[in-house]
């Protein structure tokens, strides 16, 4: 009982039941007072209306025919002079003593109402209103009963209080009823994704042909699933190629000992030790460049710690090592001063991935330009090499991606460069892309430094 308490349907159904429920009651506690004032103030005009008519016979000297009792009048006229003597009454208290003992002045109303009369047991709602004939003052009473009002009132009580319940098990019907085919979707979507597990992502809820809610709700856990199984697959592919990466060292390493182990006579441990020391070089290039991948991708924006970086000095320092060691030749003549707000070894870290591999692919040339903007730093990094084919330019920035996978891995790296660039720059509020130029080239922007000053000049490449 508790857990279908629990479910939305019969929460909707109860509270519309509630709040109909309450706004009933008020509504019929609210009509009956208003039916009841308002039969009350007919009864009262009506005697207001009486006493009118006889107070006019008595100043006409008329009051016989005005104070005689019509035909379904069942009011109680009176009219006592100023010494509280009955000089008229109609016959339906006739010989009875005086209805009440308001006095009120000339041409004056006062109203009241008492439980009973010695005429009937009912209440009554008297009318007494003074009239002036010759400068004596005589009181005219008229009583009517209230007895039809209690009666027609609690009519109109009995039928609310038998229609009030139809009423709200009409609502709860309904309510319940439109809830469920309302929600009928949300279980649909609700049992699919109950069914969906790690190795079912790509399953998909079914999606209502609708625009209300339920519709973008179905919509939404779509994508989501999508985004979920776009992360699973490329989580499985950097397994397997982070494995593998870190199983051809091991492997090299293991093989190179056990070989000289098994036969130490044929031993050349000088070798040995070198291609181990590489292969541990390598291996320990490939751990630093997953942690710093991933602290990257973990960092946002607003989290790490800061600070003023002076973009232009990084950059030509890292064009005079690729001098140093490259036969191409390395423009720097559009970079000018720029200063961002970051990381000075992430975003060095970036840059001369960046370098190293427009180095790598060019064929005599990487050209290198940076300047400041408005709206932030723009750095520039273009080779003459053969370019990036379009369908794979999406593909380049994802870990262990390489372009040719059939050439020698320690030509090409791991294939993590442009990723970690990629993943500092972004945590660095900035964005990088890539276009055919002719050639490669990466376009890096970065938020501006706030306290930066234009016009300052570089260090001397």
């Amino acid at each position: 009982m508790r857990r279908r308490l629990a479910t939305v349907r019969v929460r909707i159904t109860v509270v519309a039941v509630l709040v109909v429920g309450l706004a009933l009651l008020a509504g019929g506690a609210l009509l009956l007072t208003t039916y009841r004032a308002s039969l009350k103030n007919d009864v009262e005009t009506a005697a207001r209306l009486r006493s009118r008519d006889i107070a006019d016979a008595v100043k006409s000297g008329e009051l016989t025919s005005m104070v005689a009792a019509s035909r379904g009048d069942e009011s109680l006229v009176q009219v006592v002079d100023a010494n509280g003597v009955i000089v008229a009454a109609s016959p339906n208290v006739d010989g009875e003593p005086t209805i009440s003992h308001l006095r009120p002045e000339r041409d004056e109303y006062l109203t009241t109402t008492v439980d009973h009369l010695s005429v009937g047991d009912s209440p009554y709602r008297i009318v007494a209103r003074g009239v002036s004939v010759r400068g004596t003052i005589y009181t005219v009473y008229v009583a009517r009963s209230l007895e039809g009002i209690d009666d027609t009132t609690a009519n109109l009580a009995r039928l609310l209080v038998i229609g009030f319940p139809m009423l709200l098990a009409l609502v709860g019907t309904t309510t319940w009823i439109v809830t469920g085919r309302a929600l009928r979707p949300v279980e649909a979507i609700r049992v699919e994704v109950e069914g969906i597990g790690a190795e079912d992502l790509h399953r998909r809820v079914p999606e209502p042909d609708t625009a209300d809610e339920i519709g973008r709700l179905a919509r939404t856990m779509n994508t989501m699933l999508g985004r979920l199984q776009d992360a699973s697959e490329r989580q499985r592919r950097f397994i397997a190629d982070a494995s593998h990466e870190l199983r051809s060292p091991l492997t090299s390493i293991r093989a190179q000992l056990e070989v000289d182990l098994e036969h130490p006579e044929r031993a050349d441990w000088q070798t040995t030790e070198r291609d181990v020391l590489e292969d541990a070089v390598r291996l320990q290039r490939l751990v630093d460049d997953l942690l710093l991948l991933a602290t990257a991708q973990a960092t946002s924006p607003d989290s790490a710690r800061r600070e003023p970086v002076d973009l232009d000095e990084i950059v030509l320092r890292e064009a005079r090592r690729l001098r140093s060691g490259s036969s191409h030749t390395i423009d720097t003549a559009a970079v000018s001063g720029a200063q961002v707000v970051g990381s000075p070894d992430e975003l060095f870290r970036a840059i001369r991935n960046l370098l190293d591999n427009a180095d790598r692919h060019a064929t005599s040339t990487v050209t290198l330009g940076l300047e400041e903007q408005d709206d932030g730093v723009i750095l520039v990094v273009r080779d003459d090499g053969p370019g990036i084919p379009t369908e794979r330019q999406a593909d380049i920035f994802e870990r262990f991606t390489r372009l040719d996978d059939a050439r020698a891995r320690d030509s090409g790296g791991a294939g993590l460069g442009l990723a970690i660039t990629h993943a500092v720059v972004t945590a660095h509020g900035g964005t990088i892309t890539v276009e055919n130029a002719p050639g490669a080239q990466f376009t890096v922007r970065l938020p501006r430094s706030p306290s930066t000053q234009r016009g300052r000049q570089p260090p001397s490449a």
